[in-house]
């Protein structure tokens, strides 16, 4: 009896602690699986990933984002050029009519820049994205342990 009493402690736990990536949508925009990852002290930069599905006949642009978490949020770039991988600030991030894009690591990501207090597991990031068409719209963003990639943090 004392043994399943833990066992359904255990899971219970396990579930409260859980953060779920919020999914938000303006006009034919769709966001999900948006998470970031936790940072250490004096760390003063942190990558965003999340999947942006255009559910409209015409195309869009994620052109800007921003965060009270950080100074600034750049959307930026990876790139292999030869061997070297490079990472670089891009001015939009298209959105393709009927299609989707995915930020990751490696990729397309927002850039949380000159952070103001460590990112901790099982928190959330509030982040505000504006498209050039559909508009502004708040995302959620779990704050996951580094090394755990997904839109959940479970414990």
């Amino acid at each position: 009896m004392k043994r399943n009493t833990l066992a359904l402690l255990v899971v219970a736990l396990g579930f409260s602690f859980s953060v779920q990536a919020q999914e938000a949508k303006v006009g034919s925009i769709k966001v999900e699986q948006a998470y970031t990852r936790s940072t250490v002290s004096g760390q003063m930069a942190a990558g965003g990933f999340m999947k942006i599905e255009n559910k409209g006949s015409g195309a869009d642009q994620l052109i800007s984002a921003s965060s009270p978490v950080a100074g600034e949020v750049q959307l930026h770039e990876m790139a292999m050029e030869g061997n070297v991988m490079k990472m670089r600030q891009v001015k939009d991030i298209p959105v393709p009519a009927g299609g989707s894009v995915e930020l990751k690591p490696g990729g397309l990501h927002l850039m949380f820049m000159n952070i103001k207090a460590p990112l901790s597991a099982g928190e959330s990031v509030l982040v505000k994205l504006k498209f050039a068409k559909a508009g502004e719209v708040e995302v959620k963003m779990p704050v996951n342990a580094m090394g755990q990639a997904g839109g959940a943090v479970k414990h």
